[in-house]
Formats: structure tokens, C-alpha cells, sequence
């Protein structure tokens, strides 16, 4: 299950061109390579980063767990680095 609060998706797809409803595929594909713990402690929650397939490209979603549902945070397209990486 996911959720996202609709301002944050807003600004998502306006940042990155890409709505949070498309972070579904990252997980439903069965295509996330692997989870990574955010190593970032200021946000005061666990925030984990998923890489996974959309369209044969890979994409970054960003997410904390809340009450059992992936919380969707960001999504966007993996950088050249994280391709490098993860890909």
C-alpha cells in the first residue's frame, strides 16, 4: 500500500515531471534492485531510498514507512552517478 501527501506530489511533478502514482511500478514491477537506509538523520524518520524500473529507466523513490504503507516522499529519475551505481 502507498500513500503521499497531495501538495508533495504536486511539487514532485512539477520538480521532476512525474507523479507519485507512477512509484506503484517501482514496487508492483517487482522491479526494485535494493533498499538503502537515507543516511540523512535530520528528517527525524527512517527514509528509505528504492531503486526500480519505470519504462526501462531507472528511478529513484524515496519513502518512510507509516502505519504499514510506504509513505511516498520523492520520485525522479536515477542521476548519471546512481545509474553507474545501481543500474
Amino acid at each position: 500500500m502507498h500513500c503521499w501527501d497531495d501538495a508533495k506530489n504536486e511539487a514532485n511533478r512539477a520538480k521532476h515531471g512525474i507523479d507519485f502514482a507512477a512509484a506503484v511500478l517501482v514496487f508492483e514491477a517487482l522491479t526494485v534492485e535494493f533498499e538503502v537506509a537515507d543516511s540523512l538523520a535530520r528528517y527525524g524518520e527512517v527514509r528509505l531510498n528504492a531503486f526500480g524500473t519505470i519504462a526501462d529507466r531507472l528511478f529513484l523513490c524515496v519513502y518512510t514507512p507509516r502505519c504499514g504503507w510506504r509513505h511516498i516522499i520523492s520520485l525522479r529519475r536515477a542521476s548519471k552517478k546512481e545509474v553507474q551505481l545501481y543500474g
